[in-house]
């Protein structure tokens, strides 16, 4: 015989609480004590109490999914347009194959960063006691972005988180304007009304300053993040900043990609215009990890003739060789702050647009 169902009066029974009350903690209704929606919830773990979604969804009238959206800045490709002049169908192919390489690409680049990963580590932590779901979506192109706009306005998710991968992605300032609950991983380099999450870039790039210029530094070089976005531009501030007040009046720095090639190509350069270098400070860990293998290569010791410095803190840091000092991002704290804000605005909690700040702090590890 196939045992039954547990039900809400066997989690009522369970928490020692009312059939209404844990009604009320599975609908997110707010009006519930925090200690006793975490004795309800205690209760459903351990009756293995599944909720009807489809039910639900019709109490609460809501999809009890959030799109976790990773957006650039891509348009359509006009290349496939003259192929379609001259032959709709070969255009129409050629234009779907071109579109899927792009995908392709851009997916592999988001899975290849581990700061994407801590990114849904810490959203996925934050939804899934709620009985909320994230819907992973990319929006590389127009198309895309059009696609995330409409899954939104038809109720097939309650909101958006967004990381955005490109300066000038439109997307932020496309959900502002119609008004569809969203909230944003960092500033968006477009200012436009919708809520975000951040770091003080700043700041972490003038400890990482302080940190090699007290190691007694002077010769100090930057492979500095895409300068066109916000993150990048702020930590190169804040490195200037400290190098200057030190009497330090001048760091030569070669951009980067925010990529482990593009810390590898920026510290070739580097050292063939500045072999006399004592100190670099990488706008991330993969590209810190570029810089190490490159020195590696030129039989430059790390730290003994080159201390590094990298930022973000990710599992990179533990792997590279040596272990990075690092000024940390707390990703994963920042990423479940995204989604509870995200949570109070489809609540009503919350209406207005609001920006929360994280501190940085230095990771001092072998690399300085």
């Amino acid at each position: 015989m196939n045992r039954q169902a547990p039900t809400l009066e066997d989690v009522a029974r369970e928490a020692g609480v009312s059939r209404a009350t844990v009604s009320r903690v599975i609908n997110g209704i707010r009006n519930v004590d925090p200690d006793i929606q975490e004795v309800v919830r205690r209760a459903i773990d351990s009756t293995g109490y599944a909720p009807n979604r489809a039910a639900r969804s019709l109490v609460t009238r809501r999809a009890e999914t959030i799109a976790l959206v990773v957006s650039g800045a891509g348009g359509e490709n006009p290349g496939a347009k003259d192929g379609a002049a001259n032959d709709a169908k070969d255009g129409r192919d050629a234009r779907d194959g071109q579109q899927d390489a792009a995908q392709h690409e851009f997916a592999a680049r988001v899975f290849g960063d581990p700061f994407f990963g801590r990114v849904v580590s810490g959203v996925v932590g934050f939804l899934r006691p709620r009985s909320m779901h994230p819907v992973l979506m990319f929006a590389e192109s127009e198309s895309a972005r059009t696609q995330v706009v409409d899954y939104l306005r038809q109720g097939s998710a309650d909101g958006a988180l967004v990381v955005s991968t490109h300066a000038e992605d439109p997307l932020p300032a496309r959900l502002a304007a119609e008004r569809l609950p969203a909230v944003c991983f960092a500033r968006p380099a477009v200012p436009a009304p919708v809520s975000f999450v951040d770091l003080a870039h700043r700041h972490g790039g003038l400890l990482a300053a302080q940190h090699l210029l007290e190691r007694g530094r002077r010769r100090v070089t930057t492979v500095t993040g895409p300068l066109d976005v916000p993150a990048g531009q702020e930590r190169l501030a804040g490195f200037r900043d400290g190098t200057e007040r030190a009497g330090v009046p001048y760091v030569p720095i070669v951009e980067g990609g925010f990529t482990l090639a593009s810390g590898v190509a920026a510290m070739e350069r580097l050292l063939a215009e500045h072999p006399e270098v004592d100190g670099v400070f990488a706008g991330n860990d993969l590209m810190a990890q570029g810089v190490c293998q490159v020195l590696a290569r030129h039989g430059r010791r790390v730290p003994q003739d080159v201390a590094v410095v990298g930022f973000d803190d990710s599992s990179v840091a533990l792997t590279c060789s040596p272990p990075l000092t690092t000024v940390r991002q707390p990703v994963e704290e920042m990423a479940a702050t995204m989604a509870q804000l995200l949570e109070e605005y489809i609540h009503g909690d919350r209406t207005d647009p609001t920006s929360v700040i994280f501190d940085p702090e230095l990771v001092v590890r072998e690399s300085t």
